[in-house]
């Protein structure tokens, strides 16, 4: 091979390098793999292959069809059958599983979504609101913010479309009966992670486990899945409550609501009586936005709570 020859090799393998991905890229979850985690190891694979001049040792491409297995290393293709817009900026959005095939996660899971914006990649966590025994399908909850990339992502979805996902990741995976009591503090979107938890104890006859959730919203009208937490709360071991930061008068809210609705925030003394009426000694979920779950485990904690008693999605 001529010196020509040899720089347009060389040429040839620096364009097949892995790309470190940029900061956006993280979706900040702690998952394993990260995103960092996968190029280190895509990088390695490159340098193997260079060096043995085989281009077989490099990665395979990503999935582009309906795959019946999630992967955690790599994004693979879902198609969305539905969108919905709950609100003026919270979307229920369903995607495609082939034949009667069940996504694969464990109640507490999530899965990252991948989105390329003016052509930047995001990455974002976000946790199916689908049962996860569903079969056929699976649906996500997303909340869309008006300076967000991701939400520019999400925002231009339409039916038949596709979605890449990878997971499952999350370090909390519920188990029947594990618990007493779970005391669940979920605000906004944070009810998502509550949602395929929730209902795997009533759907279980033998799931003994009392459940307390609150969820905390703006207003009565911004309350997500109110149906199915109505139903929920008909179970003997299911209690829900709602906290409303901007409205104040329970004339305004239906009669079923107004014995288990509160004003204003979630804050250090309603937790204590929260904590105080649970049937059994309660572990914590919380999940919201970062100040949410700052202040609810540092409420937890002066209720009365060890640190291994809650844990923060």
């Amino acid at each position: 091979m001529d010196e020509r020859e040899e720089d347009d090799d060389e040429e040839a393998w620096l364009q097949l390098r892995p790309v470190e991905p940029l900061p956006s890229q993280c979706c900040g979850s702690g998952c394993s793999p990260c995103v960092f985690d996968l190029y280190l190891r895509d990088l390695a694979r490159w340098e193997a292959a260079r060096v043995s001049k085989d281009r077989s040792l490099l990665s395979g491409e990503e999935s582009q069809s309906c795959p019946s297995k999630l992967s955690p290393d790599t994004f693979l293709a879902f198609r969305i059958t539905a969108v919905h817009r709950l609100t003026k900026d919270t979307y229920h959005v369903r995607f495609a599983l082939p034949g009667k095939s069940q996504l694969g996660l464990r109640p507490g899971q999530h899965l990252i979504l991948r989105g390329i914006v003016d052509d930047l990649e995001i990455q974002r966590a976000y946790t199916p609101i689908s049962p996860v025994n569903a079969e056929g399908y699976f649906e996500v909850l997303i909340k869309c913010y008006q300076t967000g990339l991701m939400s520019q992502y999400v925002e231009s979805w339409r039916a038949g479309d596709t979605a890449f996902w990878r997971g499952p990741f999350g370090g909390f995976c519920y188990q029947p009966n594990q618990y007493g009591e779970l005391l669940m503090l979920a605000a906004g979107t944070g009810l998502a992670p509550m949602v395929p938890i929730l209902q795997s104890i009533t759907d279980n006859a033998d799931d003994e486990t009392f459940v307390t959730l609150v969820g905390c919203f703006k207003t009565f009208e911004g309350i997500y899945l109110k149906t199915f937490l109505q139903e929920q709360a008909r179970f003997w071991n299911v209690r829900t409550f709602f906290v409303l930061s901007q409205e104040d008068s329970l004339e305004q809210l239906p009669w079923s609501y107004r014995e288990k609705t509160r004003f204003g925030r979630l804050a250090q003394d309603l937790i204590e009586e929260l904590v105080g009426s649970c049937r059994r000694k309660p572990f914590a979920l919380v999940c919201g936005s970062a100040e949410f779950t700052k202040d609810m485990a540092s409420c937890l904690l002066h209720a009365g709570l060890a640190e291994d008693s809650y844990f923060l999605f």
